[in-house]
């Protein structure tokens, strides 16, 4: 059984679900609107330049999430799930999992975003394998803080590892569907990996290295770089 392995932002989704929720929080009043936005848009400039602090950004992203009931939290899910994820599903990618589906491979989505934001998406994809940031929680409440490595950059290698073993599965022939450089040590690790839609900086390594470089927008989605 081959290993297909997605990123899920601007790879499956044809933006960012993590900046997406954020920018939703904004928009419901849940925070403040001028200090949310300016850091939301800062650190999502800063994973685009490679230059992120993933510990600094999910002490952002992460507090939020504590200062509400899974109740209310599940609510404002299902809300965001309707007006910002499903017109951002790529029919593409869709059908690129189904492919892999077809062959009889064993799908799995790695994602640096967190599994509340994320889990929903994937279960939506139909895709029952998800590594994400995984916050923690005491009780029935999220404390703001992070259980377990972060699937980033080199945590994604050290989170699918521990993963690979539980599930007794090979990356031997695996395929990793990416669109940014921030993905680079898992691209460089698997036998088949695939520039999706890639930044300016995956593009050309992809094109350096012989990489198969795909699209799943359409032509006026798609970036400058393909």
């Amino acid at each position: 059984m081959t290993l297909a392995i997605f990123d899920l932002d601007n790879t499956l989704l044809g933006g960012d679900s993590d900046h997406a929720w954020n920018d939703f929080l904004v928009e419901q009043g849940i925070v403040d609107r001028d200090h949310f936005r300016r850091e939301n848009d800062r650190f999502h400039r800063a994973y685009d330049a490679g230059t992120l602090d993933i510990h600094e950004y999910l002490a952002f992203a992460l507090e939020p999430l504590t200062r509400h009931s899974m109740a209310e939290l599940d609510e404002l899910h299902r809300r965001f799930m309707k007006d910002r994820i499903d017109p951002i599903i790529l029919p593409m990618g869709e059908a690129l999992l189904e492919q892999h589906r077809a062959r009889g491979d064993l799908i799995l989505i790695i994602t640096a975003t967190n599994r509340f934001v994320t889990g929903p998406i994937a279960k939506r994809l139909g895709v029952e394998h998800l590594i994400a940031v995984e916050p923690e929680m005491e009780g029935n409440r999220y404390t703001g803080r992070v259980a377990g490595t972060p699937s980033f950059r080199e945590g994604k290698i050290t989170r699918l590892e521990h993963w690979i073993k539980a599930h007794d599965v090979s990356l031997e022939g695996a395929f990793f569907y990416s669109d940014s450089q921030n993905d680079l040590p898992l691209l460089e690790r698997v036998d088949n990996p695939v520039a999706v839609d890639p930044d300016p900086v995956l593009a050309d390594l992809a094109r350096q290295r012989h990489w198969q470089i795909i699209t799943l927008r359409d032509r006026d989605e798609r970036r400058d770089s393909l």
